[in-house]
């Protein structure tokens, strides 16, 4: 165990093959770790480098494909990266059985942003609020200058609004939203400029002073919609229909339950992101916040019974996601996955993710109006569990074989059935 200190100087100042050996030497870790790390798989050490601070390696996630998707009467193929054996093949399953019925339906509200400017020390907050107000015009021009690149695809300024909030330590605060349209980007660098560059002058028309100058994630003006119709035929009958409708009124209406409910929801969301070298933390932060905006934390999609009894869900969800800049444009695989799926533009991802998170939440749902999320999940997971106990090669599909069978996928387990199987 290394007794060092964490302060090395001049760290960043190091290649990355100096700053993993000068990590194994403080650590005190194995030098064979050397080699494990210094394989970045398909990800160029130059490339990780510029994508972190103090890159000593990359981490690999495995990337599956969800088939038998239908989006707007278009077959997709959906990469998704993931290290949660079972969220592929939910989709996989999911889809499949509403493909008869026409698959997933989606629309877009838009590809709106908003960037927030807050302002302190005014002593007149509604007076200054209708000062901003009036400077649409001037705030209009400084948006569409700071970008001018975005305005040349069709984006840029739209709308200004002000709110006035009451804080119980800073006082009153005056808050202008930026209302910006970042067409086929995921927008946080352009939206956070054009609060900079607007906030000055707004600390100048009000006489109050500017404090944050940032992008929401609350992205409620780019909601991605999905729906789809699953047949009593295909799914099993009334019973289970009705067990999934109980099973959504339960995360509805209590937020311990929604709680989970929506991390099955972003299983496939954030896969699909993440596949597609967009920002995870930001649509995972936008969506649970988009959750609470009834005052109660509830469950992002709905589902009902139309009138032939058939079921019906329906997913609604904040989507700020891009086909330009940051990873999507610098990470090889990324654009493999956009390849893959075949998208034009970012309003297409964005539909397309939605519906595999509409996707994500039946195959959840079903499960657990039937046999129970454990038995499908852990028949997926005893193949993970297989590899831990130390199955290399067809010993991993013989182990874990033998672990669902048994109804019990733990380690020790394995380890017993291993040393079975070996003689």
């Amino acid at each position: 165990m290394s007794t060092s200190s964490s302060r090395i100087s001049g760290f960043h100042n190091l290649s990355m093959a100096e700053r993993l050996e000068k990590v194994i030497e403080v650590a005190g870790l194995n030098p064979d770790v050397a080699n494990h790390m210094g394989n970045t798989g398909n990800l160029t050490g130059e490339i990780a480098d510029s994508m972190i601070e103090n890159a000593i390696g990359t981490m690999n996630i495995p990337i599956g494909v969800a088939t038998n998707m239908v989006v707007d009467q278009q077959d997709t193929l959906i990469p998704m990266a993931t290290e949660e054996s079972s969220v592929v093949a939910a989709v996989c399953n999911a889809a499949r059985q509403c493909r008869d019925s026409g698959g997933f339906i989606t629309s877009m509200s838009g590809s709106l942003m908003i960037a927030q400017v807050q302002l302190v020390d005014v002593p007149n907050p509604e007076f200054a609020r209708l000062q901003i107000l009036e400077h649409k015009a001037d705030i209009k021009q400084i948006c569409d200058e700071t970008d001018p690149v975005l305005l040349k695809h069709g984006g840029g300024f739209r709308d200004v609004e002000v709110r006035v909030l009451e804080g119980s330590h800073t006082g009153t605060m005056v808050i202008t939203h930026l209302i910006v349209d970042t067409r086929d980007a995921m927008g946080a660098n352009a939206v956070n400029s054009m609060a900079e560059a607007v906030a000055p002058l707004i600390a100048k028309w009000t006489g109050g002073r500017t404090y944050l100058r940032i992008l929401s994630n609350l992205a409620d003006r780019r909601l991605a919609r999905a729906r789809a119709t699953w047949t009593l035929d295909a799914i099993g009958g009334e019973s289970v229909r009705d067990g999934i409708l109980a099973a959504y009124e339960f995360a509805d209406i209590d937020p311990y339950r929604a709680a989970t409910h929506n991390k099955g929801v972003m299983n496939g969301v954030s896969a699909v992101v993440l596949a597609t070298g967009n920002d995870t933390r930001a649509v995972e932060a936008g969506a649970h916040a988009y959750a609470a905006q009834t005052g109660r934390y509830r469950s992002l999609t709905h589902w009902e019974a139309d009138r032939d009894g058939n079921l019906t869900g329906m997913i609604e969800i904040p989507m700020p996601v891009g086909l330009i800049g940051g990873a999507t444009k610098s990470h090889p695989t990324a654009r493999i996955a956009l390849d893959i799926m075949a998208v034009k533009s970012a309003d297409q991802l964005a539909r397309t993710i939605a519906a595999v998170g509409l996707a994500q939440n039946f195959s959840a749902l079903k499960a657990l109006a039937t046999t129970g999320i454990q038995k499908g999940h852990m028949a997926l997971h005893a193949k993970n569990i297989a590899v831990m106990a130390g199955a290399i090669g067809t010993e991993i599909e013989a182990v874990a074989r033998d672990l669902v069978k048994l109804g019990t996928v733990r380690v020790d387990i394995a380890e017993e059935v291993l040393s079975k199987l070996r003689g």
